[in-house]
This record gives structure tokens, C-alpha cells and sequence, in this order.
């Protein structure tokens, strides 16, 4: 499980969304915070579209896997600079988790990802406090 979460990262930290996708089942589901689930690969793809677009030279690291009752927490931790289209040029680092329910075929059926979105919105705008 650590590997797959390994490359989990080195695929968000790229430039190929597609490739974020192929980690989730074919009918995987990827939730952010409170926001509507991405269902299906082309979705999750659209999800890591949008995440790549803004933070070109954005940079996930790998943290931690936690096994709960519910299922994997992988805990990573995000570091960019908002400087895609219209963006503000600031330093962004934030840390979360998501909470993975693995499917039959050993890829993600349900992710429900945890981070400070507050904080994340503020450090889009403002950067990384010192």
C-alpha cells in the first residue's frame, strides 16, 4: 500500500491528469472536502485538471498511511505556487488526508479528501505566512 501511495503522489505531481484517474477504479469516486463527488475516471480527471492548471509546479508529498475501522487515510502534504492562469504568483503549503475505500481490483473506488480549505483559499491569495 505505501507504493501505490508513493506513485499516488508522483502522478498528482505531474502534468498527465489521466494518470491521477488510473488510480481509481473505473467507477471510483473522488470527494473534496464538502464538495460533489467526481464519479468516473474523466471526472477525477477533470478534479486533477483543475489542481494542475493552477498550481503548475505543484509538488505532493507522500506523509503517512493510517489504517482506520473505515478505511486508509493517506496523508500527504501540497506544496506550489498559485502562478497558473490569473494567478497571484503566492507560495501555497498545506497539509490533508484523504480516506480511501479500495475496490476489488486493488485502485481507489472512494476517496474523501480532508484539508483546510480556508486556509488553502487564503494562501491562493495571500501565500504562505512566515
Amino acid at each position: 500500500m505505501e507504493v501505490f501511495a508513493k506513485s499516488y503522489t508522483q502522478v498528482w505531481s505531474g502534468v498527465r491528469p489521466e494518470f491521477v484517474a488510473l488510480f481509481f477504479e473505473e467507477n471510483g469516486a473522488l470527494q473534496l472536502n464538502e464538495s460533489k463527488p467526481a464519479e468516473g475516471r474523466a471526472q477525477i480527471a477533470k478534479v486533477a485538471q483543475g489542481f494542475m492548471r493552477d498550481l503548475p509546479d505543484m509538488v505532493v508529498n507522500y506523509d503517512s498511511l493510517v489504517t482506520k475501522p473505515t478505511g486508509t487515510e493517506f496523508h500527504w502534504t501540497l506544496t506550489a505556487t498559485n502562478s497558473g492562469h490569473g494567478g497571484t504568483g503566492k507560495k501555497v503549503k498545506i497539509s490533508g488526508f484523504e480516506l480511501w475505500k479500495m475496490g476489488e481490483n486493488g485502485r481507489i473506488l472512494y476517496s474523501q479528501g480532508h484539508f483546510p480549505t480556508d486556509e488553502y483559499n487564503r494562501q491562493l491569495e495571500f501565500g504562505i505566512e512566515n
